[in-house]
């Protein structure tokens, strides 16, 4: 994938939720693995929370992020299976005004190298919430990997090209 280093890294800030009725911050393995990738890839980590898997818990979560003028994204882990208890697709319907189709068909794509037929009980999505991007990925380590190296690295840098998201983020609320 092209970095044109010619142009800015312009950093984000983005806010990584673990959705989970077991996990704590001392073993969210996942929302480590998150919160290390996006620190290390230049950008700045906005906030940090666990909520259980109730889709009123995590809307109001997300509503609270997406109304905070200090995040410009949010990744989500876990509540993304075919479970009763998972939520997080239902969730972020509530809260997104555009859904990003392409965001799990890429994933799941990406996630068949790794577990094959497997990634057919991923319901991994994005949308956009007024001018927040919001990513909803599983629960396990190995898929936060796939989705953030494979997807989310790139598009969330402001120099890869042809396009990313990140460069769209002044243009969200045009009406």
């Amino acid at each position: 994938m092209p970095i044109d280093c010619a142009l800015p890294f312009l950093p984000l800030n983005i806010a990584v939720l673990t959705v989970s009725d077991t996990r704590t911050l001392a073993d969210d393995r996942s929302g480590d693995t998150l919160v290390q990738r996006l620190t290390g890839a230049g950008h700045a980590l906005a906030a940090r929370d666990i909520v259980r898997d109730d889709v009123p818990a995590i809307v109001q979560q997300l509503r609270r992020w997406v109304a905070d003028p200090a995040v410009d994204c949010i990744i989500t882990t876990g509540g993304t299976g075919v479970t009763g208890r998972d939520v997080t697709p239902e969730a972020l319907d509530q809260v997104a005004h555009k859904i990003i189709p392409g965001f799990g068909e890429l994933f799941r794509w990406l996630s068949f190298q790794s577990i094959g037929t497997s990634t057919i009980q991923s319901r991994a999505c994005a949308g956009v919430a007024d001018r927040t991007y919001i990513f909803c990925l599983p629960g396990s380590t190995g898929a936060v990997k796939d989705g953030w190296d494979g997807i989310l690295l790139h598009q969330l840098d402001s120099r890869h090209r042809p396009c990313n998201f990140a460069e769209l983020m002044p243009r969200l609320t045009e009406r």
